[in-house]
């Protein structure tokens, strides 16, 4: 149970995959303007990895070694379109709004990453909560990005969907925080944020030791 509880909470802190790691960074300085696009793109981005990994872990043991990379992004590219025709037929403003970031899901490096590096060596169950893991940690990071950006840049909330809210007059408005250096100063405090966390942590865990090893 402790390791399912693991495997499912990687994505979160240990080993999330755009404030830890540093992958798929990409899609966090595209589309982060607003709440709704971040969202959007997360739940697409989760959707796509949890299928993958459930297909490549799956047929892991019939896909030969030396065609595995041209299955992965096969497998890949499949789910990614019917993200691309579901959104372009049911919710056009989100597909217009995530542009070129939406097909290039396929080649985004955390669902590659852990197709290759997790579901092509583990069940099924396990690459299920990988998926979910990550893909909540992913989409946690984007929401955070989009609404720093959606409120500094936009003075918005939820801009995009009938729930607009104004929150900064026009005047009060930084527009950088609309574009990718914006984007990039909100990721830089994040990561920073992020590694103050595991330093006091790892801190907190020495100590302790420290005072057991005393106690003994």
């Amino acid at each position: 149970m402790n390791n399912k509880l693991k495997i499912f909470t990687n994505g979160f802190i240990r080993e999330n995959p755009l404030v830890v790691l540093n992958i798929g960074l990409c899609s966090s300085l595209g589309v982060t303007t607003s709440i709704f696009n971040g969202f959007g793109m997360g739940l697409g981005m989760t959707f796509v990895l949890l299928m993958s990994e459930i297909v490549i872990s799956i047929f892991r043991k019939l896909i030969p070694s030396a065609i595995r990379l041209p299955v992965f992004i096969i497998v890949i590219a499949a789910f990614t379109t019917i993200v691309q025709l579901v959104l372009q037929a049911y919710v056009e403003s989100l597909y217009d709004a995530l542009g070129v970031f939406l097909p290039l899901i396929v080649v985004n490096c955390i669902i590659m990453g852990r197709v290759e590096a997790f579901a092509s060596k583990n069940t099924i169950s396990d690459s299920v909560l990988d998926a979910l893991g990550m893909g909540i940690g992913y989409t946690f990071v984007l929401v955070l990005i989009s609404l720093v950006r959606e409120i500094l840049g936009g003075g918005t909330l939820f801009a995009g969907t009938p729930f607009k809210l104004e929150i900064l007059p026009e005047e009060y408005r930084i527009a950088i925080f609309n574009s990718a250096p914006g984007g990039f100063l909100v990721f830089g405090f994040l990561a920073a944020i992020m590694q103050g966390l595991k330093q006091l942590s790892a801190a907190k865990k020495a100590d302790s030791e420290k005072k057991n090893v005393e106690a003994e």
